[in-house]
């Protein structure tokens, strides 16, 4: 993604010194621009728990990048040390977020990884090193592909409708703010633009956190794609009038039978596209599928967070940044940030690998490898 003419991913290594890992700090955004410096992982920790990074693929790269720091200030005393070391460092970083898989995904395939390098620990850093930027690189190029297989359904729409542009709602940020490059729920919304395809997005808020509002709008201003905020409140008006054509939301956890966690707010936009007859896509790379879990509802951990997220909120005022109360101090405010909307309200789901229904069978036949023997 260019930010001002100038490509960026939202993390990678600094380039003159590769013991510093670099992110966009999203908390500043969209009114200003902040590379945050991370060396250690109590910092990856807090930039994952306290969001200056998040979204299910971002936070599975940081998980990479974290446990690359980990390798590189854990003890060299001998590989018990350094693998103890490691291994809470691990722990560490997947207390911080409950909910998108990608974390503990990023964690365990880093500390596979430095289990199977060398009997020194120098190996054993350079494969983090080598597994963080891998994981980086898939990352972007799964989200590319999501893009080029999501971009038939805009094009099918655009040819029921010539002339006129697709209308297109999303909910929360599944931008490339969310990712490496590209996103999930954006990553056909930027190939169908790109293409000449006529676009419109209509962008949720977001609230209580607003990544629609300043995220999300942020990312389709610098690409140039038109789009209009609205409140949370306001999708299911606009289905009821004609107004959407298609849903595209991201996801943190995926139930291999097609549950869908994502932020709160997905649930009613999937129960009012069901109502009026609009088609509801989940955008996801494979990282972000939960192998092991077949009830969402039941099973997806729902994060809740402090509720001064709900009570306050952060906005531009006199050429600074600043935070209002917006309840009665006294309030007690409850903060779920996140819901499940069940596979039966998923008209499908957009993968790497192509378009699946979002159902075990249909899920488990773009990845039979994870089909379970017996």
């Amino acid at each position: 993604m260019n930010v001002n003419g100038q490509h960026f991913r939202t993390i990678w290594l600094k380039p003159d010194d590769p013991t510093v890992v670099q992110i966009i700090d999203q908390r500043p955004l969209p009114h200003e621009f902040v590379i945050e410096d991370l060396t250690t992982v109590p910092e990856m920790a807090a930039a994952i728990q306290e969001m200056h990074v998040r979204g299910a693929g971002l936070i599975g790269a940081a998980a990479g990048y974290g446990m690359y720091l980990a390798a590189l200030n854990a003890p060299r005393t001998s590989v018990a040390d350094f693998g103890a070391a490691v291994e809470l460092a691990g722990e560490q970083l997947k207390a911080t977020r409950p909910t998108a898989v990608n974390l503990a995904w990023g964690v365990q395939r880093q500390l596979d990884v430095m289990a199977a390098a060398g009997d020194d620990v120098e190996s054993k850093i350079e494969a983090a090193l080598r597994e963080a930027q891998v994981i980086a690189d898939e990352d972007a190029e799964w989200c590319r592909r999501i893009g080029e297989h999501g971009v038939s359904l805009i094009e099918a729409v655009s040819r029921s409708k010539p002339g006129e542009p697709v209308n297109i709602l999303t909910h929360c940020n599944a931008g490339w703010l969310a990712f490496v490059d590209y996103g999930s729920a954006t990553a056909p919304i930027y190939a169908a633009h790109d293409r000449g395809i006529p676009v419109h997005v209509w962008v949720d808020e977001t609230r209580p956190r607003n990544q629609g509002a300043r995220l999300t709008a942020w990312e389709l201003n610098e690409h140039g794609v038109p789009h209009t905020v609205i409140a949370d409140n306001v999708g299911g008006h606009l289905m009821q009038h004609g107004l959407v054509d298609i849903v595209i939301t991201g996801t943190d956890r995926t139930t291999y039978t097609g549950d869908v966690g994502n932020k709160i707010g997905t649930y009613l936009k999937a129960l009012a596209a069901r109502d009026n007859n609009v088609p509801f896509y989940v955008a996801l790379p494979s990282s972000t599928f939960d192998w092991e879990m077949r009830d969402g509802v039941g099973e997806i951990p729902i994060e809740q967070r402090d509720g001064t997220e709900v009570k306050y909120i952060s906005g531009w005022a006199d050429d600074q940044r600043c935070t209002v109360l917006l309840t009665p101090a006294d309030s007690p405010a409850a903060n779920y940030a996140f819901d499940v909307t069940p596979a039966r309200l998923v008209t499908g789901l957009i993968t790497e690998r192509g378009i699946c229904a979002a159902s075990e069978e249909g899920v488990l036949g773009l990845y039979p490898e994870q089909r379970k023997e017996g």
